[in-house]
């Protein structure tokens, strides 16, 4: 086997194999490595903050392309909650996303799920859904809350 595919293999070991690697991507703005993290199913869901709902390889990989026309996304996954069976895995993520503005350098925070699918070519991705930033980190709900709304 081929050094590069043994290496793939190996990353594609788990849901937060491929998690690191789609971070990553978008930290090195690499449309390549991000979009083969993908599973190949024709119905993968992407939903950037606020945006539309794009469906399958195609429209995401425009999306990504448009993205990363700016420039790379310094963003970093944190406070990963997972719920994972035999082959799927649901990720809920707190992305904190470093961002240079005019005043300085300043930090906002976006909610994300990522589901992740195990297929024969290992763990991808399957659906990355993220919420519209906030300045701050939310605060995360362990128990009821008095108000829902």
């Amino acid at each position: 086997m081929p050094r590069h595919k043994a290496q793939t293999a190996a990353l594609m070991a788990s849901p937060d194999d491929v998690e690191a690697q789609f971070y990553e991507a978008l930290r090195e703005a690499d449309i390549d490595k991000l979009m083969a993290l993908w599973t190949e199913e024709d119905d993968i869901v992407c939903i950037h903050p606020g945006g539309p709902r794009m469906v399958g390889h195609v429209a995401i990989r425009a999306a990504f392309e448009a993205v990363f026309a700016n420039g790379a996304i310094q963003v970093h996954a944190e406070n990963v909650r997972r719920v994972q069976s035999l082959s799927s895995s649901v990720h809920s993520v707190m992305e904190r996303v470093d961002l240079l503005t005019a005043e300085g350098p300043k930090v906002g925070w976006v909610m994300a799920t990522n589901v992740y699918f195990k297929t024969t070519q290992g763990w991808r991705l399957a659906v990355h859904h993220a919420s519209p930033g906030t300045p701050h980190a939310p605060p995360e709900v362990v128990e009821a809350p008095s108000v829902l709304h």
